[in-house]
């Protein structure tokens, strides 16, 4: 799993290289993403544009930690939740080096990712039928897996 989130980190780094150059003097700060509803973790080493990612059960060190449901966390990448509304209702707890998270946090939001594109654009011939699944799934869940319209954003 964890050289699967590798190698997707490294595309998304390609397709959106600002994303980690925003980071700026935090590009080289270890996050950890902590899904409280999972029982494992995501340690993002931005690595200066070169990410890795891990996911791990059990404990991970970092310079920030970030947790809450997947579904906040998926709907802060997308652009469907505000952080700062999270963040005061407690739904989003940061720990550490909260300069780190924000940056982080500005990083993905001026990067406008959709998740499932991402995937898409790694799964060829697949796509298509990978993001009707997503919509199904998202449908579903009720979690946002991709990012929305610009008019149903509204």
């Amino acid at each position: 799993m964890s050289l699967s989130l590798t190698a997707c980190s490294r595309r998304i780094a390609k397709r959106h290289p600002g994303l980690f150059r925003r980071l700026g003097e935090h590009s080289r700060k270890r996050f950890v993403l902590a899904p409280t509803d999972l029982p494992v973790l995501l340690c993002l080493d931005p690595n200066e544009g070169q990410p890795k990612v891990r996911a791990v059960r059990g404990h991970c060190d970092g310079d920030a930690r970030i947790s809450g449901p997947l579904a906040a966390l998926l709907g802060l990448v997308h652009g469907v939740y505000d952080g700062d509304a999270l963040f005061f209702s407690r739904d989003l707890v940061i720990e550490g080096d909260t300069a780190a998270a924000l940056a982080l946090r500005n990083a993905v939001d001026d990067a406008e990712l959709d998740i499932s594109q991402e995937i898409a654009a790694l799964s060829g011939p697949f796509a298509r039928f990978l993001l009707r699944a997503v919509a199904f799934a998202e449908r579903r869940t009720g979690v946002p897996l991709a990012r929305p319209e610009e008019e149903a954003a509204w």
